[in-house]
């Protein structure tokens, strides 16, 4: 019998061979929003990895969107360029398809690297800004207050998500994802600990949800029908009178009913009181609830970094499908690996075949590898 984690898995009209998902994971690497010669190595790799999907990191619709100066954006003939070019090489080798998460990154951008501390830089620095939220509420003590969105200010952003999944389309992407997650804009106006707004888009859940899917509706009616969308959410801050589980759910139903694909449950990251309970598959039950009670495709993710593991999320239908981030930075071929363990083939280059163990001579599949 297929191993669950190794059967297709279809999000509208897109087929993944599998059930693994490369989650987005921001590289800090761009230069002026492009991407360059580190992106085509990491999206390179990640891209013969055997996964059933591969996701790009957080993607800025504009420059006051990125997390850090050094985040990937796609706003700009430039950075549509540059990614664009990466992409056509990746796929010239590599048949995966390829999402993209779309982000802006509200109150918690102009930030350092992580390796450079992830501090706030100040706005009158050469290579700060100053940042936009729903409210006028820093995300730390003592950072500079972010300058509260007015009307105008949200249908220009509304208008810049849609542009990048414009952009998004015209060099190939397969699947779109809006970041709702990690304290990041959108998240930013669905939790009261950051959302006091007063108007139409703050106060009662209905009124804090408004303008998420007022973004993820634009975007859904520009992208094909056949090609995915969906939404990334935190499904907790962590943190007494923030966001909610129960909130989530409601979240995941309007979603549903808008269209969505699936959603991909994470938790946290938009208060610095967050206190996270970790330990393997700590976030999985916040995506069983979702799954059981919208009937909605369910992504989990989180500590999860064993075969087994994975596999016995999916087959217990806690999930849909499993996402890794720092599992796959740490081991790029951990598809090929979950394969052997749970008696699976996996998509590889001919290239590598060689590499398989005597004992998994049926490890490994061709799927067009290399042609041009």
């Amino acid at each position: 019998m297929t191993a669950r984690l190794f059967e297709p898995l279809s999000l509208e009209g897109l087929t993944l061979p599998n059930r693994i998902i490369v989650a987005p994971m921001c590289q800090y690497s761009a230069h002026a929003g492009q991407a360059g010669d580190w992106h085509l190595m990491h999206l390179g790799q990640l891209a013969m990895s055997g996964a059933g999907l591969l996701t790009l990191e957080a993607t800025a619709i504009s420059p006051e969107a990125r997390i850090s100066p050094t985040d990937l954006g796609l706003y700009s003939d430039e950075t549509e360029l540059a990614l664009g070019r990466v992409l056509d090489a990746v796929r010239l080798r590599a048949p995966i398809p390829i999402a993209i998460q779309i982000n802006h990154a509200g109150r918690k951008a102009s930030s350092r690297a992580p390796w450079d501390g992830g501090s706030q830089i100040d706005p009158e620095a050469p290579d700060g800004w100053r940042t936009e939220a729903p409210s006028a509420i820093a995300h730390g003590e003592g950072e500079v207050p972010p300058h509260a969105l007015d009307s105008e200010g949200l249908k220009r952003i509304r208008d810049e998500f849609v542009e990048t999944a414009k952009r998004a389309l015209r060099i190939g992407i397969d699947g779109f994802e809006l970041h709702g997650a990690h304290g990041y804009l959108l998240h930013q106006f669905l939790s009261p600990l950051s959302n006091q707004r007063t108007d139409d888009y703050g106060g009662s859940l209905a009124n804090r949800m408004r303008f998420p899917l007022e973004c993820f509706e634009a975007v859904r009616e520009v992208v094909p029908a056949g090609k995915p969308v969906w939404m990334r959410v935190s499904a907790t801050d962590w943190v007494e009178g923030g966001w909610t589980l129960d909130e989530t759910v409601e979240l995941a139903h309007a979603l549903k009913r808008r269209g969505s694909a699936a959603i991909h449950v994470s938790t946290g990251g938009l208060s610095t009181r967050q206190e996270i309970p970790l330990s393997p598959g700590y976030q999985v039950p916040f995506a069983e609830r979702v799954k059981a009670e919208t009937g909605l495709t369910t992504i989990a993710v989180g500590l999860i970094t064993e075969a087994a593991h994975a596999e016995s999320i999916l087959a217990e239908g806690k999930a849909d499908a499993v996402s890794l981030a720092r599992a796959m930075l740490y081991d790029p071929r951990w598809p090929w690996h979950a394969a052997a363990e749970l008696g699976a083939q996996v998509s590889a280059p001919k290239q590598y075949w060689r590499c398989q163990p005597r004992q998994f001579k049926t490890l490994f599949r061709d799927t067009q590898f290399g042609q041009r």
